[in-house]
């Protein structure tokens, strides 16, 4: 990491304190950098080179795979966001009367919405309570059955921060016929994740948190010989085998993830994700991952030390990633989160807690700061 200059590449003005990255991220400097060079580029010579905006599609393709550690580039689709993805996924497959998809009650609407949408075809949605429990992945595996066709849960709850344990919830849907599909867009780049080691069918997750990127792009990565079984949902030039021969009459579906991509791309956004992967890729995720935890566990230990607050987000090894959530004991929360913000705390009201979530690159002298302004008056 000594080669990258964080001030640099995070400018952000002394009076802001962003601990919201489980919102909106802001970027870093060479993703500003690569959208000013690309309209630029439209700007002076328009579509001359569009073989290298093509490339730079590949190119995130890769740097996505090797982030999630996928067999293969051929297994992404750049969809528009996680609601797509999951949508492709709950709509595209072969559903019978009679058969469950089980989840936990604290997904996010994404992971939520889709599935309760279902119910037309005969298809309970089971939401199994996970808060405060020592073991999650026990309730949610025993509310399985016969009939569950798929199990899917966000990797790192988005409101109370739990994390689950991904490895044991696919082990368990290997050895037993149960399709695993993670919303991964509250861990993907603040904590590593291996696609395979975890024996995921989906994997799905927004650029626009912990990886840094613009909204309207996002990762979806569907195992290789689940392809065929979605049925495909939407049609158009880009999803074809031969997607450049634009006058080819006997054209075909791609064989690759790409079959899940209808129209035109987003090259844009295609740039600036990229440029913002190239850091997490010099950094490290070993090194982002170490960071993030401690940021955290710093948040955790101030909050335990103080009788003014309740943590909400179990703070066991394992059990959380780069959200802390926190409620006042004695206090109005909303109160004490506009209170936060008036003085430059930039940070999310979630399920009636606070929620702090800062990424590796976070100072530890503005988190001091924002820790401070809790007690304030």
């Amino acid at each position: 990491m000594a080669s990258v200059s964080l001030e640099e590449e995070f400018p952000q003005t002394d009076e802001i304190i962003y601990l919201n990255h489980a919102g909106v991220s802001p970027w870093p400097r060479r993703a500003v950098l690569a959208v000013e060079a690309f309209a630029r580029e439209n700007l002076e010579q328009g579509s001359l080179n569009y073989a290298q905006w093509i490339a730079e599609e590949t190119r995130l393709r890769e740097q996505l795979a090797c982030l999630i550690n996928a067999p293969s580039s051929d297994d992404i689709a750049l969809l528009k966001n996680t609601s797509e993805g999951l949508s492709f996924i709950a709509g595209g497959m072969e559903w019978q009367r009679g058969e469950n998809v089980v989840s936990s009650d604290q997904e996010f609407s994404s992971n939520r919405i889709v599935w309760q949408a279902l119910a037309r075809y005969g298809v309970e949605f089971r939401q199994v309570p996970i808060q405060g429990l020592d073991a999650p992945e026990a309730a949610i595996m025993a509310a399985c059955d016969a009939h569950t066709g798929l199990l899917t849960v966000s990797s790192v709850q988005y409101g109370s921060g739990i994390r689950l344990d991904l490895g044991e919830l696919g082990t368990f849907c290997r050895e037993n016929g149960i399709l695993f599909c993670v919303d991964a867009i509250q861990s993907l780049a603040a904590v590593r994740l291996d696609v395979q080691a975890i024996d995921a069918d989906f994997v799905v997750a927004d650029g626009h948190k912990w990886m840094m990127g613009p909204e309207g792009l996002a990762l979806f990565y569907c195992r290789k010989a689940l392809r065929e079984r979605l049925k495909l949902m939407e049609y158009g030039w880009h999803m074809t085998e031969h997607y450049l021969e634009y006058d080819r009459q006997d054209w075909q579906v791609s064989a690759t993830a790409r079959r899940f991509e209808c129209g035109s791309p987003n090259l844009l956004g295609a740039h600036a994700l990229s440029a913002s992967l190239s850091l997490i890729h010099e950094i490290g995720m070993e090194e982002i991952e170490r960071s993030v935890i401690k940021n955290s566990s710093y948040i955790f230990d101030f909050i335990e030390s103080e009788s003014n607050f309740s943590v909400r987000t179990p703070n066991e090894p394992g059990r959380y990633a780069g959200i802390v959530s926190f409620r006042p004991t004695r206090a109005d929360v909303e109160a004490l989160y506009h209170r936060l913000s008036k003085s430059g705390v930039v940070c999310a009201l979630r399920q009636g807690a606070i929620r702090f979530s800062p990424h590796f690159y976070t100072p530890r002298a503005k988190l001091d700061r924002a820790l401070a302004c809790l007690n304030s008056r």
